[in-house]
């Protein structure tokens, strides 16, 4: 079993940064995929990130391209989304999540494990 828990999220203005970091417990999670999904009020869960169990494969939604990096370091066993020039459509609350196999995956669906969440609110 593994428990993953987020934490970083915050109040900011548009155009500030913050540093989402998803810390798991319970086992190592070295080699197995992760990903950052993010859900707004009223809307479905939506894909935001994922990363291979090297870190050396990356994927991101378009509208994140460019401003967000998702990161893992192993040895900590945490992974990390650092998310500049923040805009408020990127408000939500963040969820990282962990599947038991290698590769990168998009659906929420194919994830094994979920964090609680945490809530990024970005004011105009």
């Amino acid at each position: 079993q593994v428990q993953l828990v987020e934490s970083g999220g915050g109040l900011v203005q548009a155009g500030d940064s913050l540093r989402l970091s998803c810390a798991a417990a319970g086992r190592t999670v070295s080699g197995h995929a992760m990903g950052w999904f993010r859900q707004a009020p009223g809307k479905e869960r939506e894909f935001v990130a994922a990363i291979n169990g090297s870190g050396g494969r990356t994927s991101y939604q378009d509208s994140v391209k460019g401003r967000f990096t998702i990161s893992r370091d192993n040895a900590k066993n945490t992974m990390y989304l650092q998310m500049n020039s923040l805009k408020p459509e990127d408000t939500a609350v963040y969820y990282c999540a962990l599947r038991n196999t290698v590769g990168v995956f998009f659906n929420p669906n194919e994830y094994d494990y979920w964090g609680q969440g945490t809530q990024v609110t970005v004011s105009s």
